[in-house]
């Protein structure tokens, strides 16, 4: 499966922003995909992922503040945002995984990734 994800751009904290994965090759119901993302100096981090089944999860750090959603019909799965802080100014990675394992929040479970989108976001 090839990713695409698209979406990013320069915001203002409060706003909110509403990022797409794009699959192609082979249907994103396959797949548990997940968003990562890796702020400037950090390591990748893990923030979301919609399950196979269609169950979601979540870091801590974004509960209650971001959605992750899935379109079969769009074969997308989209990462919705709300009150942007300056701290999520981030390149936001999707990513596909076959693993059966769940939820897979460490970047090795992954074989496809999508090439990242830039989110910043001023103060």
């Amino acid at each position: 499966v090839q990713l695409q994800a698209s979406g990013g751009g320069l915001v203002r904290a409060g706003d909110s922003l509403k990022l797409s994965c794009a699959a192609s090759g082979r249907a994103v119901s396959n797949y548990h995909i997940a968003w990562f993302r890796q702020a400037p100096g950090k390591e990748r981090e893990f923030v979301a992922a919609f399950r196979r089944s269609g169950a979601t999860y979540y870091v801590d750090s974004v509960k209650g503040r971001v959605d992750i959603s899935r379109s079969n019909a769009k074969n997308t799965v989209y990462l919705q945002i709300n009150s942007l802080k300056p701290e999520d100014t981030a390149v936001y990675y999707c990513a596909a995984t076959s693993t059966v394992r769940w939820p897979p929040v460490t970047s090795d479970y992954y074989h496809s990734w999508g090439q990242g989108t830039l989110v910043t976001v001023s103060s």
